[in-house]
């Protein structure tokens, strides 16, 4: 198995990845944490896809896919923290004032999971920051402690993921997943 990474440019395969099964449906395309929460509750059924087939035609994409062949079988949310509302929480803290990349979901399909496949789209996205200039790329990972994750809410990843890709805890902080804290993890691309 030879997995490939590549900019989520194809809206059809980002579809197969964090679409809806119903194209009515008011969830997901993974647009909670990269727009505004008045726009996130604007965008209702198939204006959410449309939104995410814009954001495939933009420089740089939505994030990463991974593929299995010409098979989309991963996808990881990846953009300028800035341009999200990482930017403005205040349960995940700002360490400095670098304009760091944020890594918040990664999403492996069903019948492909327990490969590595996480582990090669974090290392994906870290190469897409670090090709856009990053200077360093942060994730929100869950810190399960072991303990299993749903994997519903284990799109945020999971800390020892990070920490296999050479990420650094950078702080705690007050959210918390499933029942589970998240830390802010660093990686410094410089």
């Amino acid at each position: 198995m030879t997995i490939a990474v590549r900019p989520a440019s194809a809206f059809e395969d980002v579809r197969t990845l964090v679409g809806p099964k119903s194209p009515g449906a008011n969830v997901c395309w993974c647009l909670s944490y990269r727009i505004p929460s008045k726009l996130n509750n604007e965008l209702r059924g198939p204006a959410r896809g449309a939104y995410v087939a814009e954001l495939c035609r933009t420089d740089p994409s939505p994030g990463v896919l991974a593929y299995d062949g010409d098979e989309p079988v991963g996808w990881a949310a990846v953009a300028p923290r800035s341009d999200t509302s990482f930017a403005r929480s205040r349960k995940i803290p700002h360490i400095d004032d670098l304009p760091v990349w944020s890594l918040w979901c990664i999403r492996v399909r069903p019948g492909h999971r327990k490969r590595g496949i996480s582990h090669t789209l974090i290392a994906g996205a870290v190469e897409f920051a670090r090709a856009h200039g990053a200077p360093a790329i942060e994730a929100y990972p869950l810190d399960s402690g072991g303990a299993k994750v749903d994997v519903t809410m284990a799109y945020a990843g999971i800390r020892k993921n990070f920490e296999r890709a050479g990420f650094a805890h950078a702080a705690d902080t007050t959210s918390v997943l499933a029942g589970h804290p998240r830390v802010l993890m660093r990686l410094d691309l410089r």
